[in-house]
């Protein structure tokens, strides 16, 4: 399994990032995909998920109605669309598959906000 996130990078307060995860080794159709978050001191935290068929998502509160979560089964990809980025935003955003009985995770992009 191996999932490779890209597209973080700095932005200003209000700017949008689109982060992707290209995903190989497994049947990505098959399984949920989701995006989590750490801050330097803080807890790794979910941000989004998916379904398989992308049909259902669920977000954190705090990036409800700024971020969207969507994927392409074509493509082995997921992607995190982000909007009105806020300073406590400023995270390494980690593309992430369960795929039991393991949690697979991609190597991170940084994305950040400056206050």
């Amino acid at each position: 399994v191996q999932l490779v996130e890209s597209g973080g990078g700095s932005v200003q307060p209000g700017g949008s990032l689109r982060l992707s995860c290209a995903a190989s080794g497994f049947t990505f159709s098959r399984w949920p995909m989701s995006w989590y978050r750490q801050a330097p001191g803080k807890e790794r935290e979910l941000v989004a998920r998916i379904s398989s068929n992308g049909d259902s998502t669920d977000y954190a509160d705090s990036v409800k109605g700024r971020f969207t979560i969507s994927r392409d089964n074509g493509k082995n990809t997921q992607y995190l669309q982000m909007n009105n980025l806020k300073p406590e935003d400023t995270a390494k955003y980690y593309c992430s598959a369960l795929i039991p009985p393991r949690t697979f995770w991609g190597q991170g992009t940084q994305v950040t906000v400056p206050s």
